[in-house]
């Protein structure tokens, strides 16, 4: 069984290590600080990273956000599921830290250097139980039928992921059986979808770590994952060997994470949660579903109509109500798009329209928004960043941002690091008192945030959710 608190006692074994450590002398964790941004690798499967009704969800997802807001920094996520490029991506500095749940193993500590651990798991194999399984009498006819010793893997063989430490842990089984194994390295495959292959009878048996695999036992009871094929292991995150400051902050961190109710909280949500079969299950599982909401469609036809990424509009939906229709907000904005009524009026639409309707009106409402920028806001991205801030708190205060942003030495015609400070900060007299402001005081860390989380879910999105 995985274990995720027989590591603390390893890990309070180096906390007087980690404390008399001297100060590193490389940069890698003065860069992220500088840059603002943590650049985390994660793997897309139905435990680590992936998007549930409209929300990104994953345990190595929400670790990665943790710590990044430990450090006080942004969290951008690089995916992919293949091992070779994780690591190459890593050791050309493109990515600060790989966060896919790595087995440590000797041959891995040669080119990259892991954290301290997180959890302990151990490889097994998974195997189909037999076609009429649900009928038999006893588990003791199941048993029979199944591969529980080891050594009875001679002459089979085995689909694993290209990449990982499972063809080498079979290599070392089948010299310590003296029998042959076929074992069979898939480029196309990861491990989840090899798993699914065996319950659909396209391949006989592969390996996974044991807590990814009780998972996906949830989700098919026709598999079984109870036959172990190595020790247990740690598992933990990898840095570019060298980078020792940053190694030392994630250390430092995950001794406390550890020992958090966070910790013990987001673990059962992901790999004890009875809750998580009926997620896989759902339409808006990305994995499975690959939908975002039930209006995806009419989300899709709108927008392309108005030259939008739909994927952007379901973000500022979702930002929104949540793709809740009947949401009524405190001062009157009602429904998916949280229209104002006088604004809801004047594209005829009101708390009883359709969803389309509701969906119509409010592109329309920031296609007018877009006619009321200057043309000198020409960066694409950045027009539509002007656009959903001034959905939110009104076209007035972001004339009078950029017209701060003038005066004080920024862009007024980018909002990335220039106009989004001053309506940050619209909500301190310094600012909203100042000659150059006509319309006063809004609460501008709503609007701040309001353009940040649209964007960051917007790229969750498009990394997982085809356009």
């Amino acid at each position: 069984m995985p274990t995720l608190w027989s590591c603390l006692n390893d890990n309070e074994e180096k906390l007087s290590e980690i404390a008399i450590r001297p100060v590193q002398t490389d940069f890698s964790l003065q860069n992220v600080l500088e840059r603002d941004t943590l650049i985390a690798l994660t793997d897309y499967n139905s435990t680590n990273y992936f998007i549930y009704r409209g929300e990104p969800m994953g345990y190595q997802f929400e670790m990665l956000k943790q710590f990044a807001d430990h450090l006080g920094v942004n969290l951008k996520l690089v995916i992919t599921n293949d091992m070779h490029q994780a690591f190459e991506m890593l050791n050309n500095d493109e990515v600060n830290l790989i966060a896919m749940g790595l087995t440590v193993t000797r041959d891995r500590q040669k080119i990259v250097d892991f954290t301290l651990p997180q959890i302990q798991t151990k490889q097994v194999l998974v195997q189909r139980k037999p076609k009429n399984w649900r009928k038999m009498r006893t588990w003791d006819e199941i048993e029979e039928q199944l591969i529980r010793n080891p050594l009875n893997l001679a002459g089979k063989t085995v689909y694993v992921q290209q990449g990982t430490v499972f063809a080498n842990r079979l290599a070392i089984l089948a010299n310590e059986i003296g029998d042959t194994i076929k074992i069979i390295e898939d480029p196309e495959r990861e491990v989840e979808q090899l798993i699914t292959a065996v319950a659909n009878g396209e391949i006989e048996y592969t390996i996974s770590d044991e807590h990814i695999a009780k998972v996906n036992e949830k989700y098919y009871p026709n598999i079984d994952v109870s036959t172990a094929v190595s020790f247990p292991q740690h598992v933990a995150w990898a840095v570019k060997p060298g980078e020792d400051s940053l190694k030392f902050a994630v250390d430092k961190w995950i001794l406390s994470y550890n020992k958090s109710v966070a910790s013990r909280y987001i673990y059962d949500k992901y790999f004890n949660n009875p809750r998580s079969v009926n997620i896989t299950r759902s339409e808006y599982y990305s994995i499975g579903g690959g939908k975002i909401s039930q209006y995806d469609d009419i989300i899709r036809e709108l927008s392309a109509d108005h030259g939008l990424d739909w994927r952007l509009v379901a973000s500022l939906i979702y930002q929104e109500s949540r793709f809740h229709p009947e949401v009524k907000s405190w001062v009157g904005a009602f429904g998916l798009m949280q229209l104002m009524p006088a604004t809801a009026e004047i594209y005829g639409v009101d708390s009883t329209s359709s969803a389309a309707d509701q969906i119509w009106a409010g592109i329309k409402f920031i296609r007018w928004i877009d006619k009321q920028l200057p043309p000198e806001i020409d960066d694409p991205e950045e027009r539509i960043r002007f656009m959903f801030a001034a959905y939110n708190v009104g076209i007035a205060h972001i004339y009078d941002a950029r017209r701060l942003a003038e005066k004080h030495g920024k862009d007024p015609n980018i909002w990335t690091d220039n106009v989004d400070f001053f309506i940050l900060h619209k909500s301190d007299p310094t600012y909203y008192r100042d000659p150059v402001v006509k319309y006063g005081y809004a609460r501008g860390e709503e609007t701040y945030k309001f353009v940040v989380e649209i964007f960051e879910r917007y790229e969750h999105y498009k990394k997982v959710i085809e356009d």
